[in-house]
């Protein structure tokens, strides 16, 4: 089963961090994901730019709102995510706690519904 690893953490700590401290988390994270891509859990993920980069779309009543910045106003801010291939939650949530992140932030680990053939042919999607 695939999971969704999204790293929650407070962008201005990062942003105010010393270049050696950057480096030390650069270095971590190479580590990880290097581990999890010898593993063979590893699916994909990217790193996210700052929450200021984000735009936010509703629609009300048939208009369309672009709202700067994130949905929700939080201490910790979404920074990357990883998707995953575990054969359990257990396993999951194992590999989230040794994501660096997980140490300064939080790590939400959510199950990805993957969509049948059948839903992937409907939306266009199927190869």
């Amino acid at each position: 089963m695939q999971y969704l690893l999204m790293i929650y953490g407070d962008e201005s700590a990062m942003a105010n961090a010393t270049p050696e401290n950057r480096q030390v988390m650069t270095e971590a994270y190479a580590t990880f994901t290097k581990g999890i891509v010898q593993s063979g859990h590893f699916k994909g993920g990217e790193r996210l730019h700052p929450t200021k980069a984000a735009t936010t779309v509703r629609v009300r009543d048939g208009k369309t709102m672009l709202i700067d910045g994130p949905f929700a106003e939080t201490r910790e801010q979404l920074a990357g995510y990883y998707v995953i291939d575990a054969r359990n939650l257990d396993e999951a949530t194992a590999i989230a706690a040794s994501v660096p992140g997980a140490k300064t932030g939080s790590i939400e680990v959510r199950p990805i519904s993957e969509m049948q053939p059948e839903e992937l042919v409907r939306y266009g999607r199927a190869s």
